[in-house]
């Protein structure tokens, strides 16, 4: 079933609000309408029901009912290509489910009953996140590729790695080489990409975990984090996180 309340005039971010229990979704509907009166809000009882939707959603609020929940958010992570563009929060019963919820870089975890104050705050919270990756999907760098300028958005590179006189540039998408030097790029770049090696320039948002001596990706991937970097390092991707950045828990 699909619930919908959206406004034509509403220009705030698009809301989808996942849960079975009739009562709870109208409760979460008109908290986040409270909170949020520029919001376009859609409601659904399931999660099939949700991904039949063809709406861009830039926040989903999901049940953990048995697997369904899980199940919802891991399609709409795959449905992104392997580049976390929504914030996914979830509102459940289920404690079980919590370290699940960490695979598909889930936003927050919110444990009923919801209380008003704590889901205010998460809202607030996941809508910051959320503008912060729409304005970083705006952004592209163009690249001269065998005679061909090519748009490649920021979102989807992974990271520089510096290669004697050029640079190799890691996107999902595969690896782009350039006659640039790693200063040019950094400078080019700015904030939202860290130095962590004189080797590596990583893209913070792509960042799965660190360590005090390499970075892993989302994909898999671990770079080199210079030993004398990683106390900056830290500090940086902190301040990354409170100013709204795309930070996996």
């Amino acid at each position: 079933m699909d619930e919908r309340r959206i406004s034509d005039a509403r220009t705030g971010l698009a809301i989808a609000v996942c849960e079975p229990n009739e009562d709870l979704r109208a409760e979460l509907v008109r908290m986040i309408e409270t909170e949020k009166p520029e919001a376009q809000v859609a409601a659904f009882d399931f999660g099939d029901a949700l991904l039949a939707s063809e709406e861009d959603f830039a926040i989903f609020f999901l049940d953990v009912q048995g697997a369904d929940g899980l199940e919802t958010a891991r399609e709409l992570r795959v449905r992104e290509r392997g580049c976390a563009s929504s914030v996914i929060v979830f509102v459940t019963g289920y404690r079980d489910y919590m370290e699940d919820a960490f695979d598909v870089h889930a936003f927050q975890y919110l444990v009923k009953p919801v209380e008003p104050k704590k889901f205010a705050e998460v809202l607030a919270a996941a809508w910051t996140e959320a503008e912060a990756i729409r304005r970083r999907e705006g952004r592209h760098l163009l690249l001269k590729l065998d005679g061909l300028t090519r748009k490649v958005a920021l979102n989807d590179i992974l990271y520089l790695e510096s290669r004697n006189k050029k640079v190799a540039i890691h996107t999902t998408e595969g690896a782009h080489e350039i006659r640039r030097s790693m200063e040019t790029m950094e400078a080019a770049l700015g904030e939202g990409f860290y130095r962590c090696h004189r080797c590596y320039l990583v893209n913070l948002a792509r960042i799965a975990d660190y360590g005090p001596r390499n970075i892993r990706l989302e994909n898999g991937e671990r770079l080199l984090l210079a030993e004398k970097k990683y106390a900056d390092f830290v500090k940086t991707y902190l301040r990354y996180a409170k100013d709204g950045g795309v930070v996996h828990v």
